[in-house]
């Protein structure tokens, strides 16, 4: 496979505000296929701290599945791509703001979300987790009302747990809360399963996963956000993350960041 030049650059986004407020943002004037084929470059947006899907390695470089299915993308509609890391609960308010052209970030489809901008996709499936280190004395849902869950800002799970009348604790990615639960100092974290079973597997890390066989709505899927107006945009992304995932690129990607298809 042919290897294509990767833009990395770090953005502040907008201020963290409701989708609510977000709605009031007038949609583009024109499809936006054609700027992004004038430029050459297709901006995409992820919070580069959500291993194995989008973190920082140790050369500065935003690498996981995420980007690796951007630059696909980005690549069969004959373009280059620039990785603009972000704060999460900013995110949508940036890409409303112009300062990338879509978020392959896993966000998870949710019809609030739908309300301020269109969804490329589904690209993977989710499904929510939580998770406790070994040997806590939390053992089920039910100990979960004396808890500290930690969680993170702007994920759905937030909202979530909030919901459910738990305690919540905000952070700014995966790696802080893996880490604050390591070290006692939350309860709990609630999360999207896989990266987490994935760094218990691959680095021993000492965490447990709770049963929420119980719970509804346990189930999501991850999307690409684009600004709402440019139906060619869509269908141009669309038909690229179809082609992939028909000739096995998807799969490749997928075995090679996540261990199999998660499709």
């Amino acid at each position: 496979m042919t290897k294509r030049r990767t833009f990395i650059k770090t953005a502040v986004a907008a201020g963290s505000f409701g989708l609510a407020g977000l709605a009031t943002t007038l949609p583009a004037s024109a499809d936006e296929l054609a700027k992004l084929e004038d430029a050459g470059v297709m901006r995409i947006a992820m919070s580069g701290a959500y291993p194995p899907f989008n973190f920082v390695n140790d050369q500065n470089e935003v690498v996981g599945f995420d980007p690796a299915i951007g630059t696909e993308i980005a690549k069969r509609m004959g373009l280059e791509v620039e990785i603009i890391t972000t704060a999460w609960d900013g995110i949508i308010g940036g890409l409303l703001a112009n300062k990338y052209d879509a978020i392959v970030g896993s966000m998870s489809i949710t019809d609030e979300r739908k309300k301020v901008v269109d969804f490329v996709g589904p690209y993977y499936r989710m499904s929510r987790g939580i998770f406790v280190a070994d040997g806590s004395d939390v053992k089920s849902l039910d100990d979960l009302a004396d808890a500290t869950i930690g969680v993170t800002l702007g994920e759905t799970h937030e909202e979530w747990a909030k919901d459910q009348g738990y305690k919540v604790r905000t952070y700014k990615g995966l790696p802080e809360l893996l880490l604050e639960l390591e070290n006692g100092r939350i309860d709990a974290i609630v999360t999207d399963d896989i990266p987490v079973l994935l760094a218990i597997r691959e680095n021993g890390k000492a965490i447990v996963q709770l049963d929420t066989s119980g719970l509804e709505g346990v189930a999501d899927q991850a999307g690409i956000a684009v600004r709402k107006g440019n139906p060619e945009l869509v269908a141009a992304m669309q038909a690229a993350l179809d082609a992939m995932q028909a000739d096995g690129t998807y799969l490749a990607i997928a075995k090679e960041w996540v261990g199999g298809d998660i499709r």
